[in-house]
């Protein structure tokens, strides 16, 4: 085999690819990156068996074949290399010769025949949804994914679909995060939980435009995403996911208006307060025209009235003030509405038409309000 591709193609294709490569494997083959210059284009490989990754980059091919190269020493490489030509040749001992201006490298690949390729997946019924979109939603809702295998639906999000409305849900025994988009057209019902790696592996590669889409493919057991030249194909998690339904509700005793800006500086100020680990909670004391928000710690106490419009009963509730930010970031409206029922009870923070929908669950306040 002997290629030549530029080094920003190069090394734009293998950082894409790397996102498939393990941490760990006893599987050596897994560990490499496989190129692909058997047919007309030049494609980079990784797969960890649960997420592959397959990209084709811009390059002339002068001799055809396929080698497997260690994804760390191939990726290193190219990114030192010099920013001109690099020119790839293998031999059939998969002895490669990198080079590049006066640089030249000697390593020794696999056979790519022993490479994990891509499953074969149908693709039917695609659901298109622009890069823009598909990367907010991961945004939106990516943080409230549990980030161990206790449970292991909880590592992953649920994406339902119900004629054209796209629901993706993510929940961590805490919280839980609803993101519910409009599409195109209307689809067959679908509900799949999709790795929470994964959907991070792909917010990190999507080009992110508002103009250009990704076709998403769900089978039984994957779900694959196209776009621009690149396929991602993930195994997606077994099993049957919460009754989010059942968790959502509509009533209140408490609705209130605030300035999304000014209650997210206000609880970051407070968290000054709080060393990493601690678990002392925001506590809202929720009156006509006003909320005083306060914290107290080892360190000190703080206290601070925000202006409110308010509906409903007086309440004092309080909260893991992380949970609060997390959500209240990714939100991107200037005005934002809670609704709350006690102080034992789920505070929700949605939008009229229910485009979001974030619920957090409260905390014992009690010691700390003393």
């Amino acid at each position: 085999m002997k290629l030549i591709c530029s080094k920003t193609n190069l090394l734009y294709g293998v950082n894409i690819v790397s996102k498939a490569v393990p941490a760990r494997t006893t599987m050596p083959i897994l560990e490499c990156i496989l190129i692909d210059a058997s047919s007309d284009n030049i494609k980079l490989l990784a797969n960890d068996t649960e997420l592959g990754i397959e990209t084709t980059i811009e390059g002339t091919i002068e001799e055809h074949g396929i080698i497997a190269l260690d994804a760390k020493i191939f990726s290193e490489i190219v990114r030192k290399l010099p920013d001109n030509d690099i020119v790839i040749k293998s031999d059939e001992s998969f002895n490669t010769v990198i080079t590049c201006e006066k640089a030249k490298f000697n390593i020794i690949g696999k056979s790519g025949e022993d490479f994990s390729y891509l499953p074969d997946i149908e693709k039917n019924e695609p659901i298109s949804i622009t890069q823009f979109m598909l990367k907010e939603v991961i945004r939106q809702t990516i943080f409230s994914i549990a980030d161990n295998d206790t449970n292991k639906l909880m590592t992953g999000e649920l994406f339902e679909i119900h004629e054209n409305m796209l629901k993706v849900v993510s929940l961590d025994g805490h919280r839980i995060s609803i993101r519910n988009i409009e599409l195109r057209n209307s689809f067959s019902d679908k509900k799949v939980i999709v790795p929470g790696k994964t959907l991070q592996e792909i917010s990190k590669i999507l080009p992110g435009s508002a103009e250009e889409y990704v076709d998403i493919f769900i089978t039984e057991n994957h779900i694959t995403f196209e776009f621009e030249h690149t396929v991602v194909v993930s195994r997606l998690i077994d099993g049957e996911y919460f009754k989010i339904a059942q968790m959502v509700s509509s009533a209140y005793e408490t609705k209130l208006k605030i300035n999304k800006r000014e209650l997210l500086e206000c609880i970051d100020r407070a968290t000054l307060l709080v060393k990493e680990g601690d678990k002392k909670p925001i506590i809202m004391d929720i009156q006509d025209g006003s909320m005083e928000l306060k914290i107290s710690s080892f360190i000190g106490s703080m206290k601070e009235e925000i202006e409110i419009e308010k509906e409903g009963a007086d309440i004092m509730i309080g909260f893991n003030p992380k949970f609060f930010i997390d959500a209240l970031r990714v939100i991107d409206e200037e005005e934002i509405t809670l609704y709350m029922v006690n102080p034992k009870a789920p505070c929700f923070i949605r939008d009229d038409a229910d485009n979001y929908i974030y619920l957090i669950l409260p905390v014992n306040f009690n010691a700390a309000a003393n």
